[in-house]
């Protein structure tokens, strides 16, 4: 069955940096969408960015845009979350998720934690 596992999440300082990874199974990341999603405390869902299943397209919230990149090893069916610069706006924890926003995504990972903080 199809199966989403995040890592790379914990405690950074201001301006720090951050790779997160998203190990997929039962199903290959070429055959459809994947995005990063994440839920700060207290707040809503706020997608981040998405990659299609060519792997050449990409889209980030204007939050992230320029200090983030999505992308992914196909060989060990794997994406990631490059984040730099981080601030204590973005402490959240990470969610991936398989799907387009026309369809719908319609599997998550269980997330991992990110906090930003000196």
């Amino acid at each position: 069955q199809v199966q989403l596992v995040e890592s790379g999440g914990g405690l950074v300082q201001p301006g720090g940096s951050l790779r997160l990874s998203c190990a997929a199974s039962g199903f290959t990341l070429t055959t459809d969408f994947m995005n990063w999603v994440r839920q700060a405390p207290g707040k809503g869902l706020e997608w981040v960015s998405r990659l299609n299943s060519g792997g050449d397209s990409t889209g980030y919230a204007d939050s992230v845009k320029g200090r983030f990149t999505i992308s992914r090893d196909n060989a060990k069916n794997t994406l990631y979350l490059q984040m730099n610069a981080l601030t204590s706006e973005d402490t959240a924890v990470y969610y991936c998720a398989k799907g387009s926003a026309s369809d719908g995504m319609d599997y998550w990972g269980q997330g991992t934690q990110v906090t930003v903080s000196s």
